[in-house]
C-alpha cells in the first residue's frame, strides 16, 4: 500500500473501524439486488421484484436523512443500533413473506422498514473527520472510502446473485442482513473513535443540513448523476443482451467501476491547491462528457473500454464532493449532510433506471444510452447554476478553511 494510505492507518483504531465499515456496507450493493433475485425465483414476477427494489431504494432515501441527523444529535452507538434492529427485523420479514407466499402488501411494509438501514458509509467518513479534520490525511481518507465504496458494488451483487441462484433464493438477502448487523454492532462497539454528538440544546438551532445553499447543489446535481448510474446498470444489460452475451454485462460494468477505483487510488495520492468547488464542477463537466461516446457503441468490447474510461472521473468527484460538504455543512450536521447526498444518488439511480427502462423498450438498447448523456447534461447545468453557492462557505462548517479562520481568530487574540 502507498505511503500515504499506510500513514492513514496509524492512527489508534482507524483499522479497527474501517473494517467495520466495509463489513456494514456490503449489503448497500447486496439487498436490492439480492431481493430481485430472490422475488422473481419464487414468483417469477420481475414487475414485483422491482417494485420492492424501488421500495427499498426510496424508504432510504427518505429514512436515511433522518437516521443520520439523530446519529449528530446523540451519537453513531445510541442510534444505530436501534435503527438496524428496525431494518434487520424488516428482513426477516421480508424473508418469511416471501417464502411462504404471503400477500404483497407485506412485502412492501418489510421493504419499507428494510430502508431504516443506517448510512454506514457517512458514518465512516465522519470518523475519518472527526481523527483528521484539517489535515491532507482527510482528502487520503475519503480517497481510500471511495474506493471501498466501488469495491463493495463490485463484489456484492455478484455474492447476491451467486447465492441466491446457487444456493436457495432467500440466500442473498440473509447474507446481507448478517454482514449489516456484524458491521453495524462491531462498528458501535468502538467508542474510542466515534464522532462526538451534538445535541441541540448545547448547540441551538437544530434545523435541517439540507437548508445549506452549497448542500442544496450538491444534492440536486447527485440526482442527476445517479441518473446516470442507474441508466448505465440497466441499458448496459439491455445491450449485452441484445447482443447476445447477457452475463458480460457483469463484466463490463465491473470494468466501470474498476475504472473509478484506480482513479480513487491515484486521486488520493495527490494534494491539490486551490478551490475544490473548481475541481468539482470539472469532474462533474467529465463525468457528463465521458457518456457520449457510449451513443456510439458497437460491440461490447468497445463498451466496456469507454465504461473503464467513463470510470476515472467517478471516484475523483465523489471525493470532491465529500471535502465541500465539509465546508457547507456546519460540523455538527456533518453525518446528515454526506447522507442527504447519498439520498440524491439512490433518488437518482431510481429515476435513471425507470427512464432508461422505458427507452430500452421504446426504441431498443442503444437508444438507452442517450438517458445518462441528458443526465450528464443536467448535472452540468445544475453545477454551473449553483456554483456560486459553492463558493460561499456556511459558517461553523467542519472543512479545513475552517481551521485557518480559527488559527487566524486566535493570532488576533
Amino acid at each position: 500500500m502507498p505511503s500515504p494510505y499506510r500513514a492513514l492507518f496509524a492512527a489508534p483504531g482507524s483499522k479497527g473501524f474501517s473494517a467495520a465499515g466495509f463489513l456494514g456496507r456490503i449489503p448497500v450493493s447486496m439487498m436490492g439486488i439480492g431481493v430481485v433475485t430472490m422475488i422473481s425465483q419464487l414468483t417469477g414476477r420481475y414487475g414485483l421484484a422491482g417494485a420492492l427494489s424501488a421500495t427499498i431504494a426510496l424508504s432510504a432515501a427518505v429514512a436515511g436523512p433522518q437516521v443520520s441527523r439523530l446519529v449528530d444529535q446523540y451519537g453513531q452507538r445510541r442510534v444505530l443500533r436501534p435503527a438496524t434492529l428496525i431494518s434487520l427485523a424488516a428482513a426477516t420479514v421480508l424473508l418469511f413473506a416471501a417464502h411462504y407466499g404471503w400477500p404483497d402488501w407485506v412485502l412492501f411494509v418489510a421493504c419499507a422498514g428494510i430502508g431504516c438501514v443506517p448510512s454506514v458509509g457517512a458514518m465512516i467518513r465522519a470518523r475519518w473527520a472527526a481523527l483528521y479534520r484539517g489535515t491532507p490525511h482527510l482528502h487520503t481518507a475519503y480517497s481510500f472510502e471511495s474506493v471501498v465504496d466501488e469495491v463493495c458494488f463490485v463484489f456484492g451483487p455478484i455474492i447476491s446473485i451467486g447465492l441466491s441462484t446457487a444456493w436457495f433464493p432467500e440466500a442473498g438477502p440473509l447474507l446481507a442482513a448478517c454482514f449489516l448487523a456484524a458491521g453495524v454492532f462491531w462498528l458501535t462497539a468502538q467508542r474510542a473513535t466515534e464522532p462526538e454528538p451534538h445535541p441541540r440544546e448545547r448547540h441551538g438551532g437544530g434545523g435541517s443540513a439540507i437548508r445549506a445553499g452549497g448542500l442544496q447543489v450538491l444534492v440536486a446535481t447527485f440526482v442527476a448523476t445517479g441518473a446516470i448510474f442507474g441508466s448505465v446498470d440497466v441499458v448496459t444489460v439491455a445491450f449485452a443482451d441484445e447482443e447476445g452475451h447477457k452475463a458480460a454485462a457483469s463484466i463490463v460494468l465491473a470494468l466501470y467501476a474498476a475504472g473509478s477505483c484506480l482513479a480513487g487510488m491515484i486521486f488520493g495520492l495527490l494534494h491539490f491547491a486551490g478551490a475544490p468547488e473548481r475541481r468539482w464542477l470539472l469532474g462533474v463537466c467529465a463525468m457528463a462528457v465521458s457518456m457520449i461516446p457510449l451513443l456510439l457503441v458497437g460491440n461490447l468490447p468497445f463498451l466496456a473500454v469507454a465504461l473503464f474510461v467513463a470510470g476515472l472521473s467517478v471516484a475523483p468527484t465523489m471525493v470532491t464532493t465529500m471535502s465541500l460538504i465539509e465546508e457547507h455543512v456546519p460540523r455538527a450536521q456533518l453525518t446528515e449532510g454526506m447522507t442527504w447526498v447519498s439520498t440524491g444518488l439512490a433518488v437518482g439511480v431510481a429515476l435513471g433506471s425507470s427512464a432508461a427502462g422505458w427507452v430500452i423498450d421504446a426504441a431498443g438498447a442503444r437508444a438507452g444510452y442517450g438517458v445518462p448523456v441528458v443526465a450528464g447534461a443536467v448535472a452540468v447545468a445544475v453545477g454551473f447554476l449553483g456554483f456560486r453557492r459553492l463558493k460561499r462557505p456556511a459558517p461553523g462548517r467542519g472543512g479545513s478553511v475552517e481551521q485557518h479562520s480559527e488559527r487566524k481568530e486566535r493570532h488576533v487574540a
